[in-house]
């Protein structure tokens, strides 16, 4: 039994949730979100909760009912409060400046990096060492920071490179110089 898939999703104000033909429709006030689903759950939807329920008792319901749920909490949180992802950059001239759907990345290469940013992504400095990656798709969201963490990766002697805000990295110690 999904304990996730129990539990109701709360519709904030402002934010309208329908369904055609397998197709699950979100709308608030940050945008408009639609994700396709198995014809295994159902979304019974009321004026302030959804609630998700299975077909039938068969293994793939049973895992579905669980995921959909979680999806459908994603998508009415993104597009009433939205999701964000922070990154810091450490390193000597490393640095990143956004400019309209372009973040511009000096990561030690001999050229700029240029990152194109789909779209429904925004990318915001905060001075030159701090990059906040925003959206209404969590999943984007975090496809991208990977995507931007990728490109330079922490190295674990000086921690040189790009990390997320919360993110810790295990220092080693270099070598002793031992006669």
């Amino acid at each position: 039994m999904s304990r996730i898939g129990l539990q109701p999703v709360i519709i904030p104000g402002g934010v309208t949730v329908s369904v055609n033909d397998n197709i699950l429709h979100v709308k608030g006030s940050k945008g408009e979100i639609t994700q396709s689903f198995e014809p295994l759950v159902n979304f019974d939807i009321s004026e302030k909760e959804v609630q998700v329920s299975r077909v039938n008792e068969s293994r793939q319901a049973k895992s579905m009912h669980g995921l959909y749920r979680s999806l459908l909490h994603n998508m009415v949180t993104g597009v009433s409060r939205g999701f964000t992802k922070n990154l810091v950059i450490n390193g000597v001239g490393y640095r990143a400046e956004a400019k309209a759907q372009v973040l511009l990345l000096s990561l030690g290469y001999s050229n700029p990096i240029e990152y194109q940013l789909p779209a429904g992504i925004q990318a915001n400095t905060d001075g030159v060492n701090k990059v906040s990656i925003s959206g209404i798709d969590r999943a984007l969201v975090g496809r991208v920071a990977a995507e931007i963490r990728k490109l330079r990766p922490p190295e674990p002697y000086k921690g040189k490179g790009i990390r997320y805000e919360n993110e810790r990295i295990r220092r080693k110690v270099g070598k002793s110089g031992v006669k």
